[in-house]
């Protein structure tokens, strides 16, 4: 059963909904925003483990809402966003996770950041080195990892 199945019409809804608030369409840049349909169509594409997840965030954001987020104006949509970010927990992580990677997968997002329409490797990208101090608290976690 592919993602597109898994969820319904009014969750699809609220993910171009929250994915257009979470990364909105930019002229300046030449954009688009999360919720292009090109973009949508590739997070239900590749929605898989994180389905359910996904799933669980959209209806919390649906129960928060009492209605479609669509149906709702900007002031609202946005108390709504700031009380599913402070109480949507993984659920939420995992729904901007995968509103961010699918956004930044789009070729048109890719070129206007001045990057190569390839796959990372095996040529890789060149980052500059930052402060590696600042994973010192993630190293200090034990038994995190997956």
């Amino acid at each position: 059963m592919s993602a597109a199945n898994e969820l319904t019409s009014l969750q699809r809804d609220d993910l171009q909904t929250i994915a257009a608030m979470i990364v909105p369409a930019s002229d300046e840049y030449k954009v688009p925003g999360a919720d292009d349909p090109a973009i949508q169509a590739d997070m239900l594409a590749t929605l898989s483990r994180d389905a359910a997840l996904v799933t669980h965030a959209l209806d919390h954001l649906a129960h928060l809402a009492g209605k479609p987020l669509a149906e709702l104006d900007t002031a609202q949509r946005e108390a709504i966003a700031n009380e599913f970010r402070a109480t949507g927990g993984a659920a939420a992580a995992t729904l901007v996770r995968v509103v961010l990677q699918c956004y930044y997968r789009d070729d048109r997002v890719l070129s206007s950041l001045g990057l190569e329409l390839r796959a990372p490797f095996p040529k890789g990208y060149t980052l500059e080195q930052g402060d590696w101090a600042l994973l010192d608290p993630v190293k200090a976690r034990a038994g995190n990892l997956r």
